[in-house]
């Protein structure tokens, strides 16, 4: 009967949500249908037939490109960049209109300290809606018994992860940065580096892949309390099964962070790590392509309990509920046939790239690729022997339209802000609609940039066309509003 009237009170207001409505009914807009009165990602300012709130100054009612003209200029120029230029830093994406709009929502300005049915704030009967949504399409999307949604970013699940599995002062083994780990895995002026005894494992230094029995070793040296597999610039799979075996030998926890490749394990075009590991960390974008932000993932319901208690109020107050919202969304339309369409070319175009980088033509200029290939999203190109360095290549595919980032390979003889290597990587291209001919045409464009003496205006022509063929986000005007 209670839920009933709440029902009833909820339609009466318009605040229903979708499935408390008939089907055939569109979600309430705030709108009213005049074009001219839309403004940003809610796409309306009141209700059709509302009354009209005087007392609310423009500041408050008025498009930020009436209220602050300058940052709606950035806006615009971000928008225009994006669209001009072929985005191939391989740990950003291009999130959908969706995601930008549960985003870009009045969820902003609520609190929510605590978690669904046990928070601190009241008024959060919706936002618990959003973070169960959140939850159980993480849970289903990975095959994961439990889920925690509120990490601001993925540093701060990595941290809440060691916060549940460590002690301060707690041995932790992780891969080398320079080898290809994330700074949150153990580097030495990061939290994970200062709070917690890091060590860590390398790659083979004539294969440059993770050798497990390098891991072992290094496992039996120090005995962890928690061994970290996962990467930041590594382009193939781990052997988490091995990664198991030697965790269990040593008596350690293992923790696996898959935020560049949990898009492929969603779409099971990677081994997913839930099976194994006792804790899985990630972000929400890279290959996922949802919001910035990170999310949890285990099947133990104990350390489900620290996990959650590491996260709130061991790390962060109050969750950021539009940012949940979006993530919901987002695993969502991850679990969507197209979703596995995108991945599977994210990774033929990865596979692609990395066969032109590895040409005669290329390896006569100094051309290198650490592993010789990829099984990901990714490559690293090793110019080590190359006249230029990382810097410099990202640089001239700066000039061409191309946007990648300098990297470091292991064993790197040049220092970090100019380093050897370049990472470079397909997931916003593959969003974006690029196909197999597409990455051809791309690949050869790279290589063409990092030879000797390019032709920066036939490139930058090159890239212009390939962006037009692939409009991005059609129908949005800056500063934030759709046609």
């Amino acid at each position: 009967m209670r839920r009933a009237t709440i029902v009833r009170s909820r339609l009466a207001l318009r605040w229903a949500t979708t499935g408390e409505r008939k089907t055939s009914q569109r979600p309430y807009a705030w709108a009213a249908r005049e074009p001219q009165q839309r403004c940003g990602y809610l796409g309306h300012v009141s209700p059709k037939g509302a009354s009209v709130n005087d007392k609310l100054p423009s500041t408050f009612t008025d498009p930020l490109s009436s209220v602050d003209p300058e940052i709606a200029a950035v806006l615009g120029q971000e928008l225009g960049r994006q669209r001009d230029t072929l985005e191939m830093i391989a740990s950003e994406n291009f999130v959908s209109r969706a995601v930008l709009e549960a985003q870009g929502s009045v969820l902003t300005n609520k609190y929510a300290e605590g978690y669904p049915g046990r928070r601190y704030y009241g008024g959060c009967e919706y936002v618990d809606i959003a973070e169960d949504l959140a939850r159980d399409r993480a849970k289903a999307l990975f095959s994961a018994g439990y889920a925690n949604v509120q990490p601001h970013s993925g540093a701060q699940a990595n941290a809440a992860v060691l916060m549940a599995l460590a002690n301060p002062g707690d041995n932790i083994l992780g891969l080398e940065l320079a080898h290809g780990g994330h700074l949150t895995h153990g580097m030495k002026l990061n939290f994970s580096g200062k709070l917690y005894k890091a060590n860590s494992y390398g790659v083979d230094p004539q294969t440059a892949r993770v050798d497990m029995d390098i891991v072992r070793e290094q496992a039996l040296a120090v005995r962890p309390s928690v061994i970290i597999a996962g990467w930041s610039a590594y382009p193939r799979q781990l052997d988490f099964a091995a990664f198991r075996q030697i965790a269990d030998e040593v008596g350690a926890k293992l923790w696996v962070d898959m935020a560049h490749f949990a898009g492929l394990v969603a779409t099971g075009l990677h081994p997913s790590p839930v099976p194994y590991a006792d804790v899985v960390s990630s972000t929400a974008h890279k290959t996922l392509a949802g919001p910035r932000s990170g999310f949890i993932l285990t099947n133990d319901l104990e350390m489900h309990k620290k996990i959650n208690s590491a996260v709130f109020p061991g790390q962060q107050g109050g969750p950021l509920m539009h940012v949940i919202a979006a993530k919901a969304t987002a695993f969502k339309l991850a679990a969507e046939d197209e979703f596995k369409d995108r991945q599977q070319r994210t990774v033929s175009g990865a596979k692609i790239l990395a066969e032109r980088l590895m040409a005669d033509d290329a390896k006569a200029a100094g051309i290198d690729l650490l592993t010789g290939g990829t099984d990901v999203h990714l490559v690293l190109v090793d110019l080590r022997n190359s006249a230029i360095h990382g810097k410099d290549a990202e640089d001239i595919l700066h000039s061409v339209g191309i946007t990648v980032n300098r990297n470091s390979v292991p064993n790197d003889p040049r220092p970090p802000l100019t380093p050897s290597g370049v990472r470079i990587g397909t997931p916003a291209l593959a969003t974006r609609g690029f196909g197999d001919e597409e990455f051809t045409e791309v690949a050869d464009i790279i290589a063409a940039a990092l030879m000797p003496n390019p032709d920066i205006e036939s490139l930058q022509a090159r890239v212009k066309t390939l962006a037009g063929q692939f409009p991005l986000y059609p129908g949005l005007e800056s500063p934030g509003t759709w046609a």
